[in-house]
């Protein structure tokens, strides 16, 4: 079984958007504070997740600032920066028993911190599609 959310604070402290293939379920569902419909499978997962990694990770300006932490799942409490707008975010996440995620749930606030995710979620999906 992978020690799930060891792997998830390795992606995160090294921006290795690699390991998500070995960490997401081939069904996993995403759900973005941006989209309204869930996302699902492990395609779509990597490509919002890759995206956010590179949006929201900039030295110094990513922290986790509180972990809820139960058998299967996990409520993890964030801060960012980006463009100067603080940016306060919760990641939902459960397991299925071997490890892998099976459901990710991002919830932010402010409404402008939203906005400007959205605009720079945007953006850089559009980019990756491209490439």
């Amino acid at each position: 079984m992978l020690d799930t959310l060891k792997l998830w604070h390795h992606i995160i402290d090294s921006a290795d958007a690699q390991a998500l293939d070995e960490l997401l379920a081939d069904d996993v569902i995403f759900h973005s504070p941006v989209v309204h419909k869930p996302q699902q499978g492990k395609a779509l997962t990597r490509m919002y997740l890759a995206g956010a990694l590179q949006v929201l990770l900039k030295p110094g300006k990513f922290r986790y600032l509180r972990e809820i932490v139960g058998p299967r799942d996990a409520m993890l409490e964030f801060i960012a920066e980006v463009d100067g707008i603080e940016i306060n975010g919760v990641d939902i996440i459960r397991w299925d028993e071997a490890g892998r995620i099976c459901d990710f749930k991002v919830m932010i606030r402010p409404l402008k911190a939203i906005n400007l995710l959205h605009q720079k979620m945007g953006e850089m999906l559009q980019s990756m599609a491209r490439n």
